[in-house]
């Protein structure tokens, strides 16, 4: 994935998200393995950035030797008949429930309008999705410059890679697929353990009361936090309570073992945590923040040390089947990862 330079700003803020989007998580999402395939331009810019996590930035004056650099896919001024095109795999097979076309910072370069198709095929070899069947899942749709467009579709079936095609040209800087991955869990091996938090299965954060400095969404990322800003992390709390943050699991299940880590915290960890949990049966995200400060705990207040993984396999009640947590941290911090181990309730 291409990085921004040195000193680039983010001046635009992240779009509101209807409840379908917030309610889902991102198939597009590198950091869970998407993956851009194939381009039929990346002249000014390539298409891996449009995938990138963060929010796209602007840089004033930073050019590179085919002109302004832009955060995002970017293809030159058509000189033919005919539209470009962009192939992505999605970090899962799911079901599609929209997009967020995102084409902050392109003014009078963004793509005036765009389509998606998608198809579910086994190879991601640009020859075999060349012949596969694609399905049409938005039709062409006008886009405007600098703007978030929130698009949400109708689709019941699992698709495993998107074409993305822009007419004529221009660019789009940022990408997001919402909707729910599909096939993660095994019910041929009801005994399996899962991290049944973690984003790449499904599981997705509903709620918060503070993320300065890192987003929850980091805590159920894949491996270990590169940095103290690859976690969650709150601001220095000046007031009596704790931080706290509430995680939805990929799929409803019996938690056996709990590990949290706090990798890159040294001088900022939590002092302890807790969690709390309980199976959820209907409801908003809304109602659930209410609902959680009476949740029973799963594990009480355990102690936490810098920079370390803390595993606790036998230390935590018998709640039986749950399918939301919250996740307690006194007084505040920062945490990298929180993983919860447990066996899918079939």
């Amino acid at each position: 994935m291409s990085q921004s330079p040195a000193g680039a700003s983010i001046i635009a803020p992240a779009a509101d998200l209807p409840a379908w989007a917030a309610q889902s998580i991102n198939l597009a999402d590198p950091r869970i393995g998407a993956l851009a395939l194939a381009a039929s331009d990346e002249f000014f810019a390539p298409l891996s950035r449009m995938l990138a996590p963060g929010p796209a930035v602007f840089v004033p004056g930073q050019y590179d030797a085919n002109g302004k650099w832009m955060d995002g896919w970017e293809t030159r001024r058509k000189r033919s008949e005919g539209h470009d095109w962009a192939l992505i795999r999605l970090a899962r097979r799911g079901i599609v429930r929209g997009f967020d076309v995102d084409t902050s910072h392109f003014t009078g370069n963004y793509a005036p309008a765009v389509s998606i198709e998608a198809t579910d095929c086994a190879s991601d070899d640009p020859a075999a999705l060349a012949t596969a069947n694609w399905t049409r899942l938005l039709p062409a749709t006008t886009l405007a410059g600098n703007s978030h467009h929130l698009l949400e579709i109708a689709s019941g079936e699992a698709w495993s890679h998107l074409r993305l095609n822009i007419y004529p040209d221009g660019g789009i800087a940022r990408l997001r697929v919402y909707g729910q991955p599909i096939g993660v869990f095994d019910a041929a091996s009801p005994g399996k353990i899962y991290d049944l938090a973690a984003l790449e299965n499904g599981g997705r954060a509903v709620a918060w009361n503070d993320a300065h400095y890192g987003s929850v969404a980091n805590l159920i990322l894949p491996g270990r936090g590169i940095d103290m800003g690859d976690g969650w992390e709150t601001r220095r709390r000046r007031e009596p309570g704790n931080d706290w943050c509430i995680l939805q699991l990929g799929a409803p299940g019996t938690i056996e073992r709990i590990e949290v880590d706090t990798a890159h915290f040294k001088g900022n960890y939590p002092d302890r945590f807790s969690l709390q949990a309980a199976y959820v049966d209907g409801g908003t995200d809304h109602s659930i923040v209410t609902q959680s400060m009476f949740w029973p705990f799963l594990i009480g207040e355990k102690k936490l040390s810098m920079d370390a993984v803390h595993t606790f396999s036998d230390e935590h009640a018998m709640l039986g089947e749950v399918s939301h947590v919250r996740f307690n941290i006194v007084p505040d911090g920062g945490v990298s990862r929180l993983r919860l181990w447990g066996k899918v309730a079939w």
